[in-house]
């Protein structure tokens, strides 16, 4: 897919709930986005330098958006596999929840790449 040139003044910057009830939630559903904003990365192989380059908007900002499935490290198991070629991301740190009207919608990681 085509990288999208952001128009000057235009910045991606959705909030949590907004990732959760809008993208995923379509992205879930196989609906079709009316902008393609967000790319799918295999975000476990890259390192952190890499991952500019996988966005699917160009910008200088520093951050960057992906859905990325989750390869289990495991055939029957439940950790995820986080290994790239030359190192590994760890989620530190405690799970954030995301909360939309007083209900949990979502949940954040931190990761780590050592």
């Amino acid at each position: 897919m085509a990288k999208a040139f952001l128009p000057p003044g235009f910045r991606f910057h959705p909030t949590d709930v907004e990732l959760v009830w809008y993208y995923l939630k379509r992205k879930i559903m196989g609906k079709p986005f009316h902008f393609e904003a967000i790319a799918e990365v295999e975000l476990y192989k890259f390192a952190p330098w890499d991952l500019p380059d996988k966005s699917q908007l160009l910008s200088k900002d520093l951050e960057w958006y992906f859905f990325c499935p989750r390869d289990k490290k495991y055939p029957n198991g439940s950790r995820i596999n986080r290994a790239t070629d030359i190192g590994y991301w760890k989620a530190t740190g405690r799970d954030r929840y995301v909360i939309h009207d007083s209900q949990t919608v979502g949940m954040k990681k931190t990761l780590v790449f050592y």
